[in-house]
């Protein structure tokens, strides 16, 4: 390879790396443009993708769009390739997210920051979102400390929640579960996002068999997709008493935070998935305005509520779809 070009080999790894990120509803609300001349990579929202019940301002959009942000620059790092970035770079075209310029590093050594990102490109293909339950064993305290290192190296805030504050947020998980199975918009939105496997082979949204087993207790912070109805087959099991729950947070709340918001999370799921801990999400109160600004800690809180992650030992979780790259790449002159 050349310091010209990328052959299409090593583009084609990097977009989809970039795409095995974590989404709404895996709707994969992306697009990516590749200009040969500029070795320029540009992230674009596909707005055709985007939520407007559930995330009418685009926020989780943005926040997934940041996750494959996050696994490009990692799977740059692993190929040896600098990645300039640069977020919202066209005000005049909010859907253009980021640009990335690709280049060939001299051959003095990697940055530490970049050895740091190649150390996660094995963990990109291996996390994905775990429905079941998990055991008791609490994570410890040094690892947590990396989880909150890798948030804010990217600008975001990454807290494990204490009682009491940690039995109000599984209340307002709870409570806008039952917001989201009474409202029909919402309701029907959910539902144009999974998938019955036994009639499709799909390539987005969220299969049946990445639902998880129920809750006996109906008391899990995770979201059931199969909603009211019932799924043949699917267990009924117990899961953990006292879920280990944290909490994400930006400074602001605009786009640009989004996009470092899904950065910071995506960094701390691939740190997690390299120390064997396990991942969900409970992202239902941040959907709600009434409930999203109870998720702070009253006492110590600050910014702005981006996502509720649930960590714990137990199984990985499935392997979810992914679009075709023919689907999500555009080749440019």
């Amino acid at each position: 390879m050349t310091s010209q070009s990328l052959d299409d080999a090593m583009l084609a790894d990097l977009v989809a790396d970039a795409t095995a990120a974590p989404s709404m509803h895996n709707a994969q609300p992306w697009q990516f443009r590749y200009t040969r001349a500029g070795r320029t990579l540009t992230l674009v929202a596909d707005l055709d993708r985007a939520m407007p019940e559930a995330d009418p301002a685009t926020r989780a959009l943005h926040v997934g769009c940041g996750a494959a942000l996050l696994n490009l620059r990692v799977s740059a790092a692993h190929h040896g390739l600098d990645a300039v970035t640069a977020l919202l770079p066209e005000p005049s075209a909010p859907a253009v997210l980021a640009t990335v310029r690709l280049g060939v590093r001299p051959g003095a050594a990697r940055e530490p920051a970049d050895e740091a990102l190649a150390a996660l490109h094995p963990t990109i293909r291996e996390r994905h979102t775990s429905r079941y339950p998990f055991d008791e064993q609490v994570i410890p305290e040094d690892i947590r400390a990396q989880f909150a290192d890798a948030a804010r190296i990217e600008g975001a805030d990454f807290v494990f929640l204490a009682p009491p504050h940690l039995q109000t947020v599984l209340e307002l998980i709870r409570d806008a579960e039952a917001y989201n199975r009474g409202d029909p918009a919402r309701k029907a939105e959910q539902e144009r996002w999974t998938r019955d496997t036994t009639a499709e082979a799909p390539v987005d949204g969220v299969p049946d068999y990445a639902f998880g087993p129920r809750d006996a207790s109906e008391r899990a912070a995770t979201r059931d997709f199969a909603g009211t109805g019932v799924l043949p087959g699917r267990a009924r099991v117990q899961f953990e008493k006292r879920p280990q729950l944290a909490l994400l947070s930006t400074r602001g709340d605009q786009p640009m935070d989004w996009l470092s918001a899904g950065q910071a999370l995506e960094r701390v799921l691939l740190t997690a998935t390299l120390h064997n801990v396990s991942t969900s999400f409970a992202t239902q109160p941040v959907e709600w305005p009434d409930l999203r600004w109870v998720l702070r800690d009253p006492v110590f809180g600050t910014g702005y509520a981006q996502m509720i992650v649930r960590l714990g030992y137990g199984p990985a979780g499935p392997r979810t779809p992914r679009r075709p790259l023919d689907q999500v790449l555009t080749i440019e002159p």
